[in-house]
């Protein structure tokens, strides 16, 4: 297995790491305003960092005196790829699935 790939899916096992990436899908960001979210202190929040940094999930740099956080999109390229490659397993049809149930309860 690849360690890339590893560390990307090991970084996005965790709900707090996968909403610091939906945040940073508008814009880069400064790490004070990743963390006011979430419930935690900033040092917590410095560790996500951290774990999606070291997957090269985002990269961050330092503007003056405030550290920045950036999506790096074509991260996800790999993990991606390697999904497809269950894609051979027909996709549900949520709204006949629906229709389905809705007529079984009528019955």
């Amino acid at each position: 297995m690849d360690p890339t790939l590893d560390r990307t899916f090991a970084a996005l096992a965790d709900p707090t790491r996968r909403a610091i990436l939906s945040l940073l899908l508008e814009d880069d960001m400064a790490v004070t305003d990743v963390a006011e979210p979430f419930e935690m202190s900033l040092a917590a929040v410095s560790k996500h960092l951290m774990i999606l940094t070291r997957a090269g999930l985002i990269s961050q740099e330092k503007r003056g005196r405030v550290k920045w956080c950036k999506l790096e999109p074509d991260a996800l390229r790999a993990a991606s790829t390697w999904m497809k490659g269950f894609g051979q397993f027909k996709e549900l049809d949520f709204d006949a699935f629906e229709r389905f149930l809705e007529e079984e309860d009528l019955s």
